[in-house]
């Protein structure tokens, strides 16, 4: 078990957090942006910038060659919508994506937007982690995660994310 330190500042004792949050044993700040059968996605409101979204896989594995046919097509389709919502809802115009599989946790791809701020930094994938620690150590005000939370809000509600679960995929939680 690992001791974590949520955003919001509780302490959780998990094996995997991925797993918590894919769970829902843990919510994630804002709750759920999309779910379908194999995929979680939620805001990474550690590093509160509108629209980071993380998208996890509900199985716990590590590589992206362990995805299954099915998980694979989700996955793709997932990734498609999320993005065209933070453009069309959000007015993103520029991702990177990441996932390692180095991670303590389990497969999961950041989506991390760019926004003109951002450019201070650099421009190059060498940007994003002084970019993250800037949101984090400076973006934590009142102002600026409302507008987070208006975001996850805003990408919770939209059509092409809305994705039903089939009752017989959908797990009974305590």
């Amino acid at each position: 078990m690992r001791k974590i330190t949520l955003s919001n500042g509780k302490m959780v004792e998990v094996e995997c957090l991925s797993c918590a949050l894919t769970s829902g044993e843990i919510e994630a700040e804002g709750g759920v942006i999309v779910e379908s059968e194999y995929f979680h996605a939620h805001q990474d409101v550690a590093y509160p910038i509108e629209g980071l979204v993380i998208l996890a896989s509900k199985r716990h594995i590590k590589c992206f060659d362990e995805l299954n046919e099915p998980e694979k097509v989700d996955y793709i389709n997932l990734l498609s919508k999320i993005r065209k919502a933070q453009r069309e809802i959000l007015g993103v115009e520029h991702v990177y994506y990441f996932y390692n599989e180095d991670t303590t946790h389990h497969f999961h791809t950041w989506m991390v937007p760019r926004y003109e701020w951002m450019y201070e930094f650099g421009r190059s994938v060498e940007s994003v982690r002084p970019v993250l620690l800037h949101a984090r150590n400076r973006l934590n005000d009142v102002k600026n995660l409302k507008s987070v939370m208006e975001g996850i809000e805003a990408l919770k509600r939209t059509k092409p994310l809305i994705i039903p679960v089939p009752k017989k995929q959908m797990r009974d939680f305590p």
